[in-house]
């Protein structure tokens, strides 16, 4: 049972880099992921609100940083997609630049969800995403997206062969099986935000201001 209400959560504001953010302050948990990984549909699907995050079949859509409210200083964060390909060069460099900075100075970041489609994992841009995250010390959690498209046996195999390749981080990576049209996983996945909300000490005004020294 989760200790959160994720169905109450909502849209708080949209920002092309963190100077447009609120302050840093309490915890946020990311969620980031190429662009077809099903970022969007594990938001809605977590929060059971089908049009909180903008899904598209067009990927790379999400442009902005988007911030949810699940509670007072809790949020979740929609991360632009990395990855895409039909966007214009200069507009891909640019959301990478939004999303580099994000990761490394946004001092409420305490989790990173890392979304990769369960056929076609740990990709390069994956896996320098969860490195960056291992070498800040942030915790991750894997979620391997559209488990549906494969039967059990083959999911469960997919699972262990990167739960296995996880441990080559030498961090905290826990890695799940996802479904947003089975529900597979949603129960593991908010158990996880719960324990990143619970366990780990917010994002303080002081913190805000070392950081900007």
């Amino acid at each position: 049972m989760s200790g959160w209400n994720y169905h109450v959560t909502h849209f708080v504001t949209s920002a092309p880099d963190i100077r447009h953010l609120p302050a840093d302050t309490g915890i946020e948990v990311a969620f980031a992921g190429r662009s077809n990984a099903g970022k969007s549909s594990a938001l809605n699907t977590l929060t059971n609100q089908k049009g909180l995050a903008r899904t598209s079949k067009t990927p790379g859509r999400t442009q902005l940083i988007n911030l949810f409210q699940v509670a007072e200083g809790y949020r979740l964060v929609d991360l632009p997609g990395y990855g895409y390909a039909q966007v214009p060069e200069e507009m891909k460099l640019k959301w990478q630049r939004a999303l580099a900075e994000y990761l490394r100075d946004r001092n409420c970041l305490k989790g990173l969800v890392v979304l990769m489609d369960i056929r076609h994992p740990l990709k390069d841009l994956d896996r320098q995403m969860v490195m960056w995250a291992v070498q800040s010390g942030i915790e991750v959690l894997i979620l391997l997206t559209k488990a549906d498209k494969l039967a059990s046996g083959a999911r469960k195999a997919q699972l262990n062969l990167v739960r296995e390749e996880a441990k080559t981080f030498l961090g905290t990576v826990d890695v799940e099986a996802f479904s947003s049209l089975k529900r597979i996983g949603v129960d593991k996945l908010s158990q996880k935000l719960d324990s990143w909300y619970r366990d780990i000490p917010p994002a303080t005004e002081e913190d805000e201001a070392t950081a900007g020294e």
